[in-house]
């Protein structure tokens, strides 16, 4: 049997966010892809092999789970840098795009090249073999509606491709990334997992083990609100919404490009100048700096308006609710506002994560700790199997 290793993938709207093995590796790129040509122009190759290879992520993708097979793509911060990137458009199902998928290849394929791993892997003549038992979600909208089961039809059965081509320390490389297993979780029902428990799977927030909770995750294209009782996501009540931060954002990109003549580059780079520590809300114009307060915060307060009164609605039909989460990266974006919305109208009892990396890989978290429990429960059923058909063979 060929050596499987764990990976954990969120392919956020944003950005990816993958932990991998025994917790040894994390990759986060953002959700940024490019059609591109083979030979991008570079300048001195032993140059590029000094950079990071996320800053360079230029591939070429064959699998047949594709609608457009061996296509040639740049990848996170390098396509952001290209006139024709693209990012995931609302309203689209994250099940049914490439972009989705070569996201999640390219995560995967970088990890089977990570210096850490050389020895994990059968390696010959720069093909690369690697095998992989992949938790990941898909939000509850899409899962409600049976996309889970194709999308993991997509990615079992087959050998999808990556191959690097002008990208630094791994060019030339190409990955063939088999699946030994794949889960798709709902995301409400990961989240409601990664508060309760640790990676092995022990209740570790006894206080709110048995509360009736909403989670409200606020993703870039979708918002998806889970009911949670008696330990488990409420089918019939959790909801989705295609309503997240990414066209709010694309709105204060344009407004800021249509007033200041300034581009930014991506979500992620708007992103950055309405939550950064130091100069919330100010960019540099001609060299000043200039404060964008008035747009961020008109736009961004009719979204968290939008969001409180999909809060509220959920609330009333479930009253017996004693607490909201507010999860997810757009939650960071809005906070504040919801927050004083919250205080001025209904006074729920809400509550945010104050530790910004873990709302942003709060979903990543939970599919590896249902994943590698999956792994674990697999090898313990695996051994009596083994040693009964070692004890046949002794026989024979």
């Amino acid at each position: 049997m060929e050596k499987t290793r764990l990976a954990a993938i969120d392919v956020g709207n944003d950005s990816l966010k993958g932990i991998f093995g025994e917790l040894d590796h994390e990759i986060q790129i953002p959700n940024i892809i490019a059609r591109d040509v083979e030979d991008r122009p570079v300048i001195g190759l032993e140059e590029l092999n000094n950079q990071d290879p996320l800053d360079g992520i230029h591939i070429r993708v064959h699998s047949p789970a594709l609608y457009e097979n061996n296509a040639i793509y740049r990848v996170g911060h390098l396509a952001t840098r290209s006139g024709n990137a693209t990012e995931l458009d609302p309203g689209s199902s994250k099940s049914e795009e490439d972009q989705t998928l070569v996201m999640l290849f390219t995560a995967l394929a970088l990890d089977a090249v990570h210096d850490e791993n050389k020895n994990l892997f059968k390696h010959s003549n720069k093909v690369v073999e690697a095998n992989y038992t992949l938790g990941t979600g898909l939000p509850l909208r899409e899962v409600k509606e049976g996309k889970d089961v194709g999308y993991r039809s997509k990615l079992l059965g087959s050998v999808h491709q990556v191959e690097f081509l002008v990208t630094p320390k791994y060019q030339g490389i190409k990955v063939n990334l088999k699946f030994e297993e794949v889960k798709v979780y709902p995301e409400g029902f990961a989240a409601f997992i990664n508060l309760v428990m640790d990676n092995d799977l022990k209740i570790i927030n006894k206080d709110l083990i048995d509360k009736r909770i909403i989670i409200q995750d606020i993703g870039g294209l979708s918002t998806d609100i889970a009911v949670i009782k008696n330990r488990k996501v409420d089918d019939d009540r959790a909801q989705g919404f295609n309503l997240g931060v990414s066209e709010s954002l694309d709105a204060i990109r344009e407004e800021i490009r249509s007033k200041y003549g300034v581009e930014l580059d991506s979500r992620s780079d708007v992103v950055e100048i309405i939550t950064k520590k130091n100069d919330r809300n100010h960019i540099m114009v001609k060299g000043s700096r200039t404060s964008v307060h008035d747009i961020v915060d008109r736009i961004l307060l009719d979204l968290a308006k939008k969001q409180y009164r999909h809060l509220r609605n959920v609330w009333q039909r479930n009253s017996q609710t004693e607490i909201a989460y507010f999860i997810g990266g757009g939650s960071i974006v809005l906070k504040e506002y919801l927050k004083g919305l919250n205080n001025s109208l209904d006074g729920y009892n809400i509550d945010f994560f104050e530790d910004e990396k873990e709302s942003v890989w709060m979903m990543a978290n939970a599919y590896y700790k249902l994943i590698a429990d999956f792994a674990r429960k697999n090898q313990k059923e695996a051994k009596p199997e083994a040693k009964a058909e070692e004890k046949k063979t002794v026989k024979n």
